[in-house]
């Protein structure tokens, strides 16, 4: 499941972290990965959601914290005003002291990540100046609760005028209160979704057990509904019906809705079955908890 493993573990399984003192070796092994994310299956790359971006992050990996020696994408997440980047709080907590957050909206920050690496080898800070902007993480201040109600979701607050330098984009449109209990099982039904995010691919059968190739190319995919509750809405990412779905990586990222003929950022991905074949679990953000929450930080309809 997405929120059962943190992100750096997860992609230290994958070897996809880079480890910035060894660059050449980390170029060398990305090689070898598919360059995809979400589902391989009925999912296509999504250059044109530039409001969808990876966050990045620089830690310390060697006992030493006085300098950071890792930096790596570890989720997704989505631009929902000028300078508030929205994902979540299995993203930005447990991490060592000197974590520090940063957020790209390049298409492929993989590659941006494995070029900047070879042009500032052993220096993971330059590595995350030159892809992405650093912000400021701000976790819901009851995470983790209770199952009902997790409040995992977190933001990432931006200067401004340097992401609007960098990146040209529309922030994506929150849903007014209660929207999704307003449209119930029956109009959810009809209801377009996309789900869009950096992660990587479904499993894989490997010596040893699975893998899950890919990630750090945003790519998106169709969902169907599934079930709504107090706090969550469930996707079916099925093939055979046509849908594709998220994985490791796409947490904190965007799943889209069609209402009123408006593509409207109804949750934000967080769990779903262990090997990314069949339900995305996404955080609402049409709920009084959630709203409560982005109030400071953004304006809501």
């Amino acid at each position: 499941m997405r929120a059962t493993t943190h992100p750096r573990s997860t992609r230290s399984t994958l070897a996809k972290s880079i480890a910035v003192a060894s660059a050449t070796a980390g170029l060398a092994l990305a090689a070898t990965l598919p360059a995809a994310a979400i589902s391989s299956y009925n999912s296509t790359p999504a250059p044109e959601r530039t409001e969808v971006g990876a966050l990045v992050a620089t830690w310390d990996n060697d006992g030493d914290p006085a300098t950071p020696d890792r930096v790596d994408w570890v989720c997704s997440g989505t631009m929902v005003d000028e300078d508030t980047f929205l994902t979540a709080a299995h993203c930005t907590t447990d991490w060592p002291d000197n974590v520090r957050f940063h957020v790209s909206l390049d298409q492929d920050v993989q590659s941006a990540l494995d070029e900047a690496g070879a042009r500032h080898p052993g220096d993971p800070a330059a590595v995350a100046a030159d892809v992405a902007v650093r912000g400021e993480a701000h976790n819901h201040p009851e995470y983790p609760g209770p199952q009902s109600d997790t409040h995992d979701i977190s933001v990432i607050e931006l200067p401004a005028e340097e992401t609007r330098e960098r990146w040209d984009f529309t922030p994506a449109a929150l849903p007014a209160a209660g929207r999704l209990g307003e449209l119930g099982p029956r109009g959810l039904n009809d209801t377009g979704f996309t789900v869009a995010g950096y992660g990587t691919q479904e499993a894989l059968r490997a010596p040893g057990g699975h893998t899950h190739p890919g990630g750090g190319v945003r790519m998106k995919a169709p969902l169907s509904f599934n079930a709504l509750d107090r706090s969550w809405i469930r996707l079916a990412m099925t093939e055979p019906q046509g849908n594709g779905g998220a994985c490791y990586g796409d947490s904190g990222g965007p799943n889209f809705a069609e209402i009123d003929g408006k593509r409207t950022l109804v949750g934000t991905t967080i769990t779903g079955d262990a090997v990314c074949y069949a339900t995305n679990v996404a955080y609402r953000l049409d709920t009084p908890a959630a709203r409560d929450f982005l109030a400071p930080f953004v304006t809501l309809p």
